[in-house]
């Protein structure tokens, strides 16, 4: 039997981190400073594109 195709599990690896840096966004407008670092390092593990992610979304403050 065939399993699925490599790009259809791309497409769902994509969805899923785009639902949940959609949900990491909506935690970031309460979240304190310390939640806010504990947010970015979910980020970083989360997709290879955090860098981006944390410029735009300017975290950079919280990093440190």
């Amino acid at each position: 039997m065939a399993g699925i195709s490599e790009r259809a599990k791309e497409i769902k690896r994509r969805r899923q981190r785009r639902k949940k840096l959609a949900h990491l966004s909506k935690r970031l407008e309460k979240a304190t400073v310390s939640e806010k670092a504990a947010i970015v390092s979910k980020i970083r593990r989360l997709t290879p594109g955090a860098e981006v992610i944390i410029d735009a979304w300017d975290l950079r403050e919280s990093d440190r």
